[in-house]
Formats: structure tokens, sequence, C-alpha cells
């Protein structure tokens, strides 16, 4: 990243489906986002789904958006959905309920 800013701010808004709930998913997501300073939030959904929203630098989003497409050792992803949002400013990286 330079001074000029290349490494614009973005925002992910992400579904992820296959067997991605009782299997440290949310958790690993966090700490892998923290490590990369992106912040936002992650959450189980009713359908069975995880979702996420990522802001931060675009190459730290990206690298979030490869390791959603993995997961932890015990997850399947069957599928990553990302919609491209505008930033929302928000700081810091917690699991929702």
């Amino acid at each position: 990243m330079t001074a000029g800013g290349d490494d614009a701010r973005v925002r992910a808004h992400v579904f992820v489906s296959g067997r991605v709930q009782g299997v440290t998913y949310r958790a690993t997501t966090r700490r892998e986002a923290i490590e990369r300073a992106v912040d936002g939030w992650v959450r189980n959904l009713d359908d069975g789904r995880v979702e996420a929203v990522f802001e931060g630098p675009e190459s730290a989003v990206e690298e979030i958006l490869e390791y959603c497409h993995e997961g932890p050792t015990r997850a399947r992803v069957d599928d990553v959905t990302v919609e491209h949002e505008s930033p929302e400013g928000i700081t810091g990286f917690e699991i929702r309920r």
C-alpha cells in the first residue's frame, strides 16, 4: 500500500453455505479478519449459512474472502456469494448472535 491510497477501503457482504455451522467457522473468521486488520462482523443464519461483512483495505478484504472459500479444517464450503457495497465505516470485528 502506498501513501497515495492505492489500497482503498472496500466492503464485502458475504454469504457462505455448506457445513459452516458448529465447526468454529465464526471464531476462525473473526481471528483471520483481526489478523488482517479487517473490520466487520460474522453470524450464523437460521438456514444454515454464515453471513459476514468485511471492511478494510481492498487487498486485506480479498485475503479474507479467499479464507471464506476454505474456512476451518472441519468446515465444508459449498458456495460463497459476495456482494460489494459502499463502506459504512464500521470498526472492530464481532461475532453476532
